[in-house]
């Protein structure tokens, strides 16, 4: 069976976990400790007022973090309120979801991709690239199920992504391939090592959150045969 969308959600935030979630006021508030988007956005938990907006705003300030707000889909009515107070769409991006079997037929090129936990410094200089520093590792550090994939052509590193399991579902998160290693293929045989890691932890489906602006990957993940099952955005104020 297909994960439903807050199954796919409830697999993002395992395997990508905030440094701390809680519910106050009508809203989900994360502690993201600097590791992005994803774990400091407040999301809705159903119709909100102005009054909880303003406070869910105010409890992010106090943890020194801009306020940023997740729409799910599920708020419409908070997505035009947050519009109304200035707070600008940023960074929609789409869920993807597969058959983890779909990337597990294709026998891989040997010394192409490995998984390894811990990290490799090569890896962090890899992720490094794309701004996945310090913060964003202590978030991969933090989820229970995981593995990192290291990918090697040309007889020399090319990229590096971060994997997590929950429950049936298996996440990609961070794949980043160096420049001068694209349009090689080097990150399919990634997503496959992902799905083979995946399928041995028990994994039943294959998942990967895409920013529709990044092009390429958008149109690997189709190529792969991923189905687009929904989507989310962020509203933030202006600099």
């Amino acid at each position: 069976m297909t994960p439903t969308l807050p199954d796919l959600f409830a697999a993002s935030e395992a395997t990508w976990p905030a440094a701390r979630v809680w519910e106050q006021d009508g809203f989900t508030l994360r502690d993201g400790q600097g590791g992005g988007q994803r774990v400091s956005a407040a999301t809705a938990l159903g119709a909100v007022s102005g009054d909880q907006i303003t406070a869910a705003e105010k409890a992010m300030q106090a943890m020194a973090q801009r306020p940023i707000f997740g729409e799910r889909g599920t708020t419409p009515d908070l997505d035009s309120a947050l519009a109304a107070r200035g707070y600008l769409r940023k960074d929609p991006t789409t869920i993807y979801v597969a058959p983890i079997e779909q990337l597990t037929d294709v026998e891989i090129p040997r010394v192409t991709a490995f998984s390894i936990w811990e990290p490799l410094a090569i890896m962090n200089e890899i992720w490094a690239t794309d701004g996945i520093g310090q913060a964003r590792r202590d978030v991969m550090a933090r989820a229970a199920c995981k593995t990192g994939i290291l990918a090697r052509w040309n007889e020399k590193p090319a990229g590096a992504a971060f994997v997590g399991v929950h429950k049936n579902i298996c996440m990609v998160h961070g794949l980043v391939v160096l420049p001068h290693q694209r349009r090689q293929g080097v990150a399919e045989w990634m997503m496959r090592r992902a799905a083979l890691w995946g399928h041995a932890q028990g994994a039943t489906h294959i998942s990967v959150l895409c920013v529709d602006a990044n092009v390429g990957a958008n149109g690997l993940y189709r190529a792969l045969g991923f189905d687009a099952v929904g989507g989310y955005h962020y509203r933030v104020l202006p600099d």
